[in-house]
């Protein structure tokens, strides 16, 4: 096991990987990152933990991200720089937990076996943060893109005691989540969507998913979903200016009014299967439509859950 930088900021690594059972791996000057390890039904399930204050004692907001699902890994470097949270976990003290879908791909089963269980791993993992004293229990909040993000506002939705808040990129709520996805209390909601996204129809209907062709509600039907459990009762729009007029896209912003929590989409009219301002890692090429550079869709989200939520 090796660490980098000095040998006290090797022995406090160590010593934080082994009071929460992580596996050190090797670390930026100001990072501490680990691999955390936990066995849910009778799978071993990893994750990759990012924190930027492990010295300072202390509890803190915790971004749980589910990665998309074309086969990838919450520990791909390349995604997890793409994305660029991990600088921003820098600047507040959050931690960002990346978990890893089994085989690259979330729910999806191996020949003969049931499916994994995603959402009992990611409760699970949001409770073992809490129980070493990493999370604070009311700053916990899921994310997620494309199938991730599917995933993440289904799990938002039956675990809403657990999460503060739901962030999704390019995803809408499948439609056979649609009717028990009813939180039990508001929950801060942002969406960020393309309206000529290729592969998940802003309108509905069926999603051209790596794991396997899905139908989805519309992006509107998906908002309306978190809207009511907030008890929105209306909306006003905001135009983003149109910074890159090259890119074939523009930004409005429906905030919901009148909420219990914030409640926001994200709407890029002309944008396709890509997260604003971040350089798709996709190696799909133009199937995954226009890129929008008007806004960092990252930042926004961040900002959105952190600051506007009280995290």
């Amino acid at each position: 096991m090796r660490f980098s930088g000095s040998s006290a900021r090797g022995f406090v690594a160590l010593a934080f990987a082994l009071a929460i059972g992580l596996s050190a791996l090797p670390r930026d000057a100001e990072a501490a990152y680990g691999r955390v390890s936990l066995n849910v039904g009778g799978l071993k399930r990893t994750a990759t933990l990012v924190e930027f204050e492990r010295l300072k004692k202390r509890r803190r907001p915790v971004i749980i991200v589910l990665h998309g699902g074309a086969g990838g890994s919450g520990a791909g470097l390349r995604a997890r720089r793409s994305l660029g949270l991990d600088a921003f976990a820098r600047n507040t003290g959050a931690v960002v937990v990346y978990p890893d879908a089994v085989d690259g791909y979330w729910g999806r089963a191996k020949p003969g076996q049931p499916a994994p269980d995603d959402a009992g791993f990611i409760r699970a993992l949001a409770t073992r943060l809490v129980d070493q004293g990493i999370a604070s229990r009311r700053h916990i909040y899921i994310a997620g893109i494309s199938g991730g993000g599917m995933l993440a506002m289904k799990i938002a939705c039956d675990n809403s005691d657990l999460f503060a808040g739901v962030g999704a990129f390019i995803a809408n709520l499948p439609a056979e989540w649609a009717a028990s996805c009813t939180p039990t209390k508001p929950l801060a909601f942002m969406l960020i969507n393309g309206t000529a996204d290729p592969l998940v129809p802003f309108g509905g209907g069926p999603a051209n998913m790596p794991e396997g062709p899905r139908d989805v509600l519309s992006t509107e039907a998906t908002v309306a979903v978190f809207s009511k459990a907030a008890e929105c009762t209306g909306q006003r729009t905001e135009t983003i200016s149109d910074r890159d007029k090259q890119d074939g896209s523009k930004v409005t912003i429906e905030h919901g009014t009148g909420c219990k929590v914030p409640v926001e989409l994200v709407r890029v009219d002309g944008g396709g299967h890509t997260i604003p301002g971040r350089r798709s890692t996709s190696t799909r090429g133009a199937v995954v439509g226009a890129q929008n550079n008007d806004i960092d869709g990252a930042r926004r989200m961040w900002d959105f859950l952190l600051r506007r939520t009280g995290g």
